[in-house]
C-alpha cells in the first residue's frame, strides 16, 4: 500500500508521525507544498487548485490512499480532491471529520471547543463537522501558535502564556454560551507539538473535570487504519517493519528538512524538490 500525505507545509508531518506506527507495512509519500504556503491567505478557488495539483502529484507517484493532512485544504477543497482521486479509485481522508468524530465518541456533555488557524475557523468546517456528530461547538482562531511552534518554542514560557490566554478566552465564551465543554479539539497539525501545554491549560481552567484534548492527527491516523483494516482484512499487524518514506517539497528543502525533523520526531535525510507550477 502506497499512502500519500499532503500538507501546505511541515505541519502535516504530525499526521505522518501518527500513521507510521499504526500502518508500518505501507510505503509513504509526503508532499509539502512549501512554495505556495500559506494556503489560508488564498481564495477558495486558489486553494482548491493548489490542493488538486498536489494530490494529482501523489497519485502520479502511485499512491493508493490520500491523507489530506492540511486543515485548510480539508475545509475548503476536500470535494475537489475527491473528484480528482475518484477515477483512480483512491480513497481520500481529511483531518477535520476524524477530529470531530473523536470528540463525539467520548463527549458526555455534547459540548466541545475547537482551536485552529484563522482560515480554518473562518471556514466553519469544524463547526459543521461537530454539528453533524451531534455536538455543540465553539471555534477559536489562535494565530500566534504556529509561528511559536515553528520557532521551536515548545516549552517556552511565552508559548505557555499565549496558550493560557487563548484558553481563558474560550472558557469565557463557553460560559457565556452556557456550554459545558468536556473536549478540546486541536484543529491544526502544528498543535500536537503543544499537547502537553494544552493539557496543563485545561487542568488549570477546568479543575476537577478538565476537557479531554483531542489530537486530530492521531484521530486521522486511526481513521485511515480503520478504513484499511475494513478493506484489507489480512493486513500485517502493527510493528512488522519500519515503513519506507519519501519526502517532497516545492521549495526550501533545507528548511523543510530541518523543521520537519522536529515535527516528525526523527531525522529527515533526503527531500526531493518538485515543481508543481503556479
Amino acid at each position: 500500500m502506497k499512502i500519500g500525505v499532503f500538507d501546505s507545509g511541515v505541519g502535516g508531518l504530525t499526521v505522518l508521525r501518527a500513521l507510521l506506527p499504526r500502518i508500518p507495512d505501507a510505503e509513504y509519500f509526503y508532499l509539502g507544498d512549501t512554495a505556495r504556503l500559506p494556503y489560508g491567505s488564498k481564495s477558495q478557488a486558489t486553494i482548491a487548485r493548489y490542493a488538486v495539483s498536489s494530490s494529482q502529484f501523489l497519485i502520479d507517484q502511485g499512491c493508493e490512499f490520500l491523507v489530506i493532512a492540511c486543515n485548510t485544504a480539508s475545509a475548503l477543497a476536500l470535494d475537489e480532491i475527491g473528484l480528482t482521486a475518484a477515477p483512480y479509485a483512491v480513497p481520500v481522508v481529511g483531518v477535520i471529520t476524524p477530529g470531530a468524530a473523536a470528540a463525539a465518541a467520548i463527549s458526555q456533555t455534547r459540548d466541545t471547543l475547537v482551536i485552529a488557524t484563522s482560515a480554518t475557523v473562518e471556514s466553519h468546517a469544524y463547526s459543521a463537522a461537530c454539528e453533524s456528530h451531534g455536538l455543540r461547538s465553539i471555534e477559536k482562531a489562535c494565530p500566534l501558535l504556529v509561528p511559536l511552534v515553528e520557532e521551536g518554542w515548545i516549552d517556552h514560557p511565552v508559548t505557555a502564556e499565549v496558550t493560557r490566554i487563548y484558553l481563558s478566552e474560550l472558557h469565557r465564551q463557553a460560559s457565556n454560551a452556557s456550554l459545558v465543554p468536556d473536549t478540546l479539539v486541536l484543529g491544526c497539525t502544528h498543535y500536537p507539538l503543544l499537547r502537553e501545554v494544552f493539557e496543563a491549560g485545561v487542568r488549570e481552567l477546568w479543575p476537577g473535570h478538565p476537557a479531554a484534548v483531542i489530537d486530530s492527527a492521531e484521530a486521522t491516523a486511526r481513521e485511515v487504519e480503520r478504513q484499511l483494516n475494513a478493506s484489507f482484512s489480512n493486513r500485517p499487524a502493527a510493528g512488522i517493519r519500519s515503513p519506507a518514506t519519501r519526502f517532497y517539497a516545492t521549495d526550501s528543502v533545507v528548511k523543510f528538512r530541518q523543521l520537519g525533523t522536529r515535527f516528525l520526531n526523527q531525522p529527515i535525510s533526503d527531500v526531493e524538490l518538485v515543481d508543481l507550477g503556479g
